[in-house]
């Protein structure tokens, strides 16, 4: 085997890292996960995830999970209704979709973040993560790497893999490729009890997800399963609006001006999204890693997830890729097939970046429709 004692060391603790600690452990090979977070609980934000056929909903199920996320999705959450700016609905599934259809191979079942952390860290070993474990640096040692972490602390692997996300620090000693403005910018908002404080929107809602498509702008949202709302508008600006649109992302009277704005033509029922947010304003910049990206492969050295191929949201395929990247990973680093660990790592990556690009095109494409002058149109078509 060509993992037999090797250390390996997974950097980052989001659901393609977590999924890769599982299946290498039930493979027995000796790793750790180091994340930055200070406990599981820390930095669980964001709208939840949908799971595919064939790619994260595949992993569960290799990973001998399914019937622990069978407890913790959401059922339902995965029902959805189009509308305009006007609110005027044009698009439901609510009557037609069934709320648990595993066998079905459009099933999307979605789920929590948190909870889907939790499922992936109590399936794993005791000691397995490293938590407040923030990677700084790392230089070769024997035929490894050491690496050297923000709490002072330093560890040693033979073989490390980056799974830190689309910022990751690690992807550099792989590859100067970098990843592109889409030219969409999402700000995303927060909405804590959405049926007092939204409740036009949460009747709109009924438990699913609601997207608004309007000229060139939308907004996106979703409950998740503490009640809160998430919701995104999601627009074309420049790559540095973020900075220099000089807006307090604090002030919720300052940022219902903006949108009133921005958003100049649609319906005053979204104005509660905005009166009543509840966290700071985050405005998130759309990024992808180019289609054609290439590096030479290395024996010590590979990722996975959105460090190694960074896509926009809008097909829902970068947790399931990242998922799908684990168990790949997890089968050419296990196979008999391979001479050298270096090898494994060549053949993954190859069949990897091919498969990652052809979901980055699928969510430009996406985003393209989503945020064209006729998208209400477009996107009714796509779903129907």
């Amino acid at each position: 085997m060509l993992l037999k004692d090797k250390k390996i060391a997974i950097v980052g603790g989001g659901p393609g890292g977590l999924a890769l600690a599982r299946l290498l452990q039930l493979k027995g090979a000796d790793l750790k996960l180091y994340e930055r977070d200070v406990n599981q609980d820390a930095r669980l934000i964001g709208s939840p995830l949908d799971m595919h056929d064939g790619s994260g909903l595949t992993v569960i199920r290799e990973a001998n999970l399914l019937e622990s996320f069978k407890k913790k999705y959401r059922p339902g959450a995965d029902k959805k209704i189009i509308v305009d700016p006007q609110a005027k609905v044009f698009f439901t599934d609510h009557d037609t979709k069934s709320a648990d259809d595993f066998d079905n191979t459009y099933f999307r079942p979605e789920i929590d973040r948190g909870p889907l952390r939790s499922m992936l860290l109590d399936a794993l070993a005791a000691g397995t993560v490293v938590w407040d474990s923030h990677f700084l640096s790392m230089e070769p040692q024997h035929e490894g790497w050491l690496m050297h972490f923000k709490n002072g602390h330093s560890a040693y692997a033979d073989l490390v893999i980056a799974a830190d996300g689309v910022n990751s620090k690690i992807r550099p000693y792989l590859t100067d490729i970098k990843a592109f403005y889409s030219g969409v910018t999402m700000l995303e908002g927060n909405v804590h009890h959405p049926e007092k404080n939204a409740a036009q929107i949460y009747a709109l809602l009924n438990g699913g997800k609601l997207m608004a498509y309007g000229n060139e702008k939308n907004l996106l949202m979703g409950l998740k399963g503490t009640g809160e709302l998430t919701y995104y508008a999601s627009f074309k600006p420049v790559e540095n609006w973020a900075e220099d649109n000089g807006l307090d992302y604090t002030d919720n009277e300052q940022m219902l001006a903006w949108f009133k704005k921005e958003y100049a033509d649609w319906n005053n029922i979204w104005y509660a999204l905005f009166e009543n947010a509840t966290t700071s304003f985050i405005p998130r910049r759309i990024y992808c890693m180019p289609l054609d990206q290439n590096w030479k492969p290395q024996s010590n050295l590979t990722m996975i997830g959105d460090a190694a191929h960074a896509m926009p949201p809008f097909a829902g395929e970068g947790a399931n890729m990242a998922m799908l990247d684990a168990l790949e990973l997890t089968d050419c680093l296990t196979a008999e097939k391979y001479g050298t660990l270096k090898d494994a790592i060549s053949a993954y990556e190859i069949n990897m970046r091919k498969r990652a690009a052809v979901a980055a095109k699928q969510s430009l494409d996406n985003g393209q429709l989503m945020h064209s002058h006729d998208a209400l149109t477009k996107m009714l078509r796509l779903f129907k």
